[in-house]
């Protein structure tokens, strides 16, 4: 259960739909303004919609988390849009589940771009604008301690993402900013 967050804004890349559009659903049931960031449009206006209906406040904001500008872009328009930004839940997760060994160049940059530049740059972000006392959450998952095969691609990215958090909860402590990561297990999405 979370703690009452009126008048919080709160960031979460990747919830138009699963495990971040719940994220995005019971931020906003506590009182927070949830942002909400897209990839697909009518799913990210369904999620908004289901928000309001519930009593909560949320945009859609579409953005690219896998590029630098866009994922600036999704912040400044947060902010001009909801105002100070209280939580980020750096959610954005893709998969590509194949051996290793058949892995390509653009499998790599596509998991490694999203997951972990993506995270690492919105991390970024989150750290110069989350108000100081905020949270950061970044979503990462329980696989990276079970080693499942055909999915080196996926908990390698995943695995950057641990260690950016650790390191960030260090930097950002002195300010009283939260960061922590999110490990779930299979969902049903």
């Amino acid at each position: 259960m979370y703690h009452s967050l009126e008048g919080k804004t709160a960031l979460v890349t990747g919830s138009s739909r699963g495990i971040g559009r719940a994220i995005a659903e019971g931020l906003a049931a506590n009182g927070a303004i949830v942002v909400n960031y897209i990839g697909n449009e009518k799913a990210a206006q369904e999620a908004v919609a289901a928000i309001e209906k519930n009593g909560g406040k949320a945009v859609a904001i579409q953005a690219d988390i896998s590029s630098i500008s866009e994922i600036r872009r999704l912040f400044d328009e947060t902010e001009k849009q909801m105002g100070v930004i209280d939580i980020v839940v750096a959610n954005v997760g893709v998969a590509v589940i194949k051996p290793l060994v058949e892995a390509t160049e653009a499998d790599f940059d596509h998991v490694f771009g999203a997951n972990a530049r993506g995270t690492f740059f919105t991390l970024q972000e989150a750290a110069r604008r989350v108000r100081d006392g905020g949270r950061i959450i970044a979503v990462s998952t329980g696989g990276t301690k079970m080693f499942f095969t055909q999915t080196a691609l996926y908990l390698g990215s995943k695995g950057a993402v641990e260690q950016f958090v650790r390191v960030l909860s260090r930097e950002l402590g002195p300010r009283g900013v939260t960061v922590n990561a999110l490990s779930p297990g299979f969902t049903d999405t």
